[in-house]
């Protein structure tokens, strides 16, 4: 009898250990929509050093970070996958509209949470560093970024402080939960070295895909 009880007791054990293992891995994100936004594209490469152009580094960077959230379970969308920009016209009000397709295609889909991603510039070579940034446009935005600017001061050292934009024009206009990202200054010879190295991509998505994660728990 005791032996019998012994070996349900393992049994049992062993049954809820393997249940605990089945459950840590399974994908966190199952059922989330995210929208990842690289910005710039086309005739507009954003912030520039030489041959290097910050849109070339945003959409290798979003693609990283799909495929980190796909891995979780997650749907993710891109506003563009390839070196272009999102403008239907071609007057002087080509970037205006590149930012109102933007804004459109992540308002009228179905997305619980946008991540617009970007590179710094500033004319003193001194500025580095990523940065993450939100507005009040929904009452969720603080809290993504708070949660987000945690992990990668926890992961990679980051020190500057989440900060509030106002009057832009893209992130105005933007209803959905989300924030940008500031992955570092091209102006900046460290970061801009960096953000060109794959593993430093790579750990940018990871932190990203864990904030998330932290986000919905």
């Amino acid at each position: 009898m005791l032996k019998y009880k012994i070996s349900t007791l393992l049994t049992l054990i062993i049954m809820i250990f393997t249940f605990s293992l089945v459950k840590a891995d399974e994908p966190k994100l199952i059922g989330k929509v995210i929208y990842i936004d690289p910005g710039h594209g086309g005739r507009d490469p954003g912030a520039t050093y030489k041959e290097i152009k910050e849109s070339d580094i945003n959409l290798e960077i979003s693609n990283k970070i799909k495929k980190e959230l796909e891995a979780e379970g997650a749907k993710v969308y891109l506003t563009r996958n390839g070196d272009y920009d999102l403008s239907k016209i071609n007057t002087k009000n080509h970037k205006k509209n590149d930012l109102e397709t933007r804004a459109k295609l992540i308002n009228e889909s179905d997305c619980d949470i946008y991540i617009s991603i970007h590179l710094n510039s500033d004319k003193s070579p001194s500025w580095e560093g990523l940065q993450i940034f939100y507005t009040n446009k929904n009452e969720k935005n603080k809290k993504l970024a708070e949660i987000t600017s945690n992990e990668f001061k926890k992961d990679m050292n980051i020190k500057r402080k989440i900060k509030q934009l106002k009057n832009m024009y893209l992130f105005d206009r933007i209803t959905k939960p989300g924030i940008l990202i500031e992955a570092g200054f091209i102006s900046n010879s460290n970061d801009r070295y960096k953000l060109k190295q794959n593993d430093y991509q790579e750990q940018i998505a990871q932190t990203i895909k864990k904030s998330l994660i932290n986000y919905y728990k």
